[in-house]
This record gives structure tokens, sequence and C-alpha cells, in this order.
């Protein structure tokens, strides 16, 4: 196999740019940015994200059987990346990002476009991400506005 062919083949998949949140034990919660996101069923409504393996969020999702999807605007570029980094929280937020909750406990961002929250369905644990399968159970929409494409970022994931 042509190795830069498979890369740049793989990288021609469209990603948007999400903050994927979860409920960290009792009280706590956290978040992370994400780009493997879909949806694989209309009934019940199921989405899928690819979770990286060994981190906080995994394990906190693979844990409370919850997450929560936050749809970033065009131009939100600076917020997505904040999520690139762990983040302290501090009060009702993180560092200076606001959020609040809703069924499941896990994070909704003030700024998101939109948002979905999902109980955990199914896991696929192969290769260096867990494949986790949600069932929507909530969702809203803070605003009208075009969602934030990683090729927007100038960002490649993939390959």
């Amino acid at each position: 196999m042509d190795e830069q062919a498979k890369k740049t083949a793989l990288r021609h998949i469209t990603y948007g740019l999400y903050v994927i949140g979860t409920k960290i034990g009792e009280d706590d919660v956290n978040a992370f940015t994400g780009n493997w996101v879909t949806q694989v069923s209309f009934q019940p409504p199921l989405v899928a994200i690819g979770v990286k393996k060994g981190t906080t969020s995994c394990d906190g999702i693979l844990e409370s059987r919850v997450f929560s999807v936050n749809v970033l605007e065009s131009g939100q570029k600076d917020l997505a990346f904040k999520f690139f980094k762990p983040l302290k929280r501090v009060g009702n937020k993180f560092e200076d990002v606001e959020f609040y909750t809703s069924t499941t406990g896990s994070p909704i961002l003030r700024d998101a476009l939109s948002w979905f929250e999902c109980r955990v369905t199914d896991v696929v644990d192969r290769g260096d991400h867990t494949l986790i399968v949600g069932e929507v159970v909530d969702a809203g929409v803070h605003r009208d506005g075009k969602p934030l494409t990683l090729a927007e970022t100038g960002l490649f994931y993939g390959g």
C-alpha cells in the first residue's frame, strides 16, 4: 500500500469539530475536542463517537455511561482549541468557558451552536480509540449558524 496515498485519502474524510463532555464521578465533569462523531440510526436516534483510550474522558464515559456533544459554530476555533488540553474547573466553568448540565449531568457549553446528550448503548474496543455508541436522550439549539469544520481550522486528523 502507498502510505502517503492512504494518509491523503483518509484525510479527505470530512469532519466537524465538537466538544464532547461527560460526567466524572458524582460531582465533576470533563470534556475534550473531538471530530469522530456520526449519526448511525434514526430510530432510535443513535450517534457514535471515537474516544482516545486511556484518557480521563474515555474512562469517564465508560464509567458514567453518558456523554454530551457540543456542536461548535464556524469561527469558534479558539473555543475548540481550549479543549485540546486539560482545563482546570473553576466553579461552574472550565477556566473561562461557561457550561451547564441537563439530563445526563454532562457539560453543555453556553456558547455552543447546539448540543445533544446520549446514554451509552454499545462500546467497541479496537485500535487506539474506543468507539462508543449512544442513544440521544436530550438536545437543544442555542442559535442558528453554520457548524465548525476541521478543514476551517487548517488542521488535519487521520491517516
